[in-house]
């Protein structure tokens, strides 16, 4: 069973609720149904769906294999001509690989959608406005205002092309911005939305233009493109990155074709008074992009001519970042060299801090200057001061931090630079600081993986390493990069029995689990973790990972209820755990883990509400009772 609407679509609250709760009857009437409720964050409330054993998670922006992943397969079912298949993908591939801007808008899936539909008959640009332009050209021809208008009879029809679309957008992304929210709140009420588009039908002498407004506003809620319809009358734009475009776009509208503002306006009024507000920067970068070099150099001048520093310097990063947008950077080099040297400043902010005395300020000189190397990486990369910065940076700075940052930046930025891999492979060995250590492991696993040291520095780290957190992630990149070397399940199995720290162990286990499930031995090991480790937090992680992998098996039933009851009349729990109440009250019990599993994989099972009821009356555990308490009462 699916629907096509978000549980915020159902706009009365009291609706809302009663859908809620039909929703929590069928998955306990059909407890094997797999149930996914959507929502967008407005009126969104998570608690009576946490109750009822829902996971809650957040749709995040695509990663790399992720993009790569969708490219393969959306040229797979489009194209028909195996040539034409093939250049296309690579031209796609190759402009998300290339431009800095590109590969970061591919992160989101509707503007990776709309690369892909525009790769099918142009190159991509590579700015982010006229990306922008024409993706939003691509949707506005779904907005088929003219059919609709034939279709009312109360109007006449009358053509409305993009930009005329365009412009009523840029209008209504210009009335948000001023409005109580501000940019940050993406929301316009429909008499607002009406009167904005009435007004521009009014001046493109269109007949009856309130019902031709009418007319366009109802389609926003039957389709959805670039704005579409949030309830209770209120209208928001799909992504707000229409949003923020649209609204550049009326700014750089008024300031350049009408020349209704001036410069100076647009520095004071604009980047003056909203530099620092961070929902006000994509507008402010794209405003940059879409203007004249010069004039954008002479924005990003007066950017940084503001006194930062009591802001964390974000009027230089901010700068940066408009940097990076100007079309033409040798028109403005002056200026181009001017930011670089206050970001080579800030790396060097303030060295002699004391910061184990002032810990706060401490930790605000450490994101400067983290910050500081982070945008030398992106916005000058292949400027001839860049690479030796960033190799001084991660071989001798005071701040773990900042060596680590430079770590990661030169083996994204400089991969095949032939100083990288000895650079990190020497940090990853024998930096003193541990967080270093595991950035450098990470970065040769993802990046150097064929090399034929790599293996070997990540099973040393892993089995020796004096930090638990370093022989983690050691472990985590053999089971990703090595799962087929027959090396890694076994390290993986002697760090599961004997590592020393109950973190590893719990690692291993998990990584056991979710790749090494058919072997004969995996079983075995997590089945001893369960009843004999230490760590309740580690019983708890395998029983979940034994229910997960092994729910079909007729074994787990029996292997869980003996987790949960006692192990005789006298009530001798054959899981120790006892809660500290002076400890976060929130211990993983993994009795009530146990139990949760049976709720879920055995809802309907002869014993399970007699397991609840034993737990509820006897459990040492106040919140295990507690919980079980609460399932008996729903089961009433």
């Amino acid at each position: 069973m699916a629907n096509g609407h978000g549980l915020d679509e159902v706009f009365e609250p009291g609706k809302r609720e009663d859908v809620i709760t039909d929703i929590h009857r069928f998955t306990n009437t059909y407890p094997k149904v797999r149930v996914i409720v959507t929502s967008r964050l407005i009126g969104y409330k998570p608690q009576r769906l946490r109750n009822a054993q829902f996971r809650h998670v957040m749709l995040q922006d695509l990663e790399s294999e992720q993009i790569q992943t969708f490219i393969e397969h959306w040229h797979e079912l489009t194209f028909t001509n195996q040539a034409d298949k093939v250049r296309k993908r690579e031209r796609l591939q190759k402009a998300i690989d290339t431009s800095p801007p590109i590969r970061q808008l591919a992160q989101n899936p509707l503007l990776l959608t709309m690369m892909a539909i525009l790769n099918r008959n142009q190159e991509l640009p590579r700015d982010r406005s006229e990306l922008y332009n024409q993706a939003s050209r691509l949707l506005l021809h779904q907005w088929d205002v003219e059919r609709a208008l034939l279709e009312d009879n109360r109007v006449d029809p009358k053509t409305i092309d993009y930009k005329d679309k365009q412009q009523m957008l840029g209008k209504v992304a210009y009335f948000m911005h001023e409005n109580q929210a501000g940019l940050a709140g993406n929301l316009i009420s429909g008499e607002d939305l009406e009167r904005i588009i009435k007004d521009e039908l009014k001046l493109r002498e269109v007949t009856n233009p309130r019902a031709v407004a009418k007319v366009m506003i109802n389609q926003l809620r039957t389709r959805n493109f670039i704005l579409c319809f949030m309830g209770a009358d209120y209208y928001a734009f799909v992504h707000r990155t229409f949003l923020e475009y649209f609204c550049a776009w009326e700014f750089v509208s008024k300031f350049e074709k009408k020349q209704e503002i001036s410069l100076e306006h647009l520095k004071n009024e604009v980047f003056g008074k909203h530099w620092q507000d961070e929902s006000w920067h994509e507008v402010i970068k794209l405003i940059v992009g879409m203007i004249d070099s010069k004039k954008g150099g002479e924005i990003i001048e007066y950017l940084m001519a503001k006194d930062g520093e009591g802001d964390k310097f974000h009027n230089l990063f901010l700068a940066g970042d408009c940097l990076s947008e100007v079309r033409n950077r040798y028109d403005i080099k002056s200026t181009d060299t001017e930011l670089l040297n206050c970001f080579k400043d800030l790396i060097h902010y303030d060295l002699n801090y004391d910061y184990k005395k002032y810990e706060y300020q401490g930790f605000l000189v450490r994101y400067i200057r983290t910050t500081a190397v982070v945008g030398v990486a992106t916005h000058w990369q292949d400027h001839r001061d860049t690479l030796p910065l960033l190799q001084v940076s991660a071989r001798s700075d005071t701040d773990s931090d900042v060596r680590g940052t430079a770590i990661y930046q030169l083996a994204q930025c400089y991969q095949d630079h032939r100083d990288t891999l000895p650079l990190l492979q020497v940090s990853a060995c024998s930096d003193q600081h541990w967080w270093v250590r595991g950035i450098a492991i990470e970065q040769l696993a993802q990046g150097y993986q064929d090399h034929p040291d790599t293996l070997p520095l990540l099973q040393e780290s892993a089995r020796s390493d004096q930090i638990s957190w370093v022989r983690r992630t050691a472990l985590e990149q053999l089971a990703q990069a090595y799962q087929d070397h027959r090396d890694t399940l076994a390290l993986l199995q002697q760090s599961a029995r004997s590592d020393k720290n109950s973190s590893v162990r719990l690692t291993a286990i998990e990584q056991l689990a979710q790749g090494y499930q058919d072997h004969p031995d995996t079983l075995a090991i997590l089945q001893e973790s369960v009843r004999s480790d230490k760590d309740s937090w580690l019983r708890s992680t395998a029983i979940e990972q034994l229910a997960q992998a092994w729910h079909d098996q007729p074994w787990l039933w029996e292997f869980l209820c003996v987790r949960v009851a006692a192990l005789s009349e006298h009530r001798i729990l054959h899981d120790p755990f006892e809660r500290d109440q002076d400890e976060d009250y929130d211990n993983v019990n993994p009795r009530q883990v146990a139990l949760q599993a049976i709720l879920k994989y055995y809802p309907n099972h002869s014993q399970t509400r007699s397991l609840l009821k034993n737990r509820a009356e006897h459990d040492p555990d106040p919140k295990l009772r507690e919980f079980a308490q609460e399932k008996l009462a729903k089961l009433r």
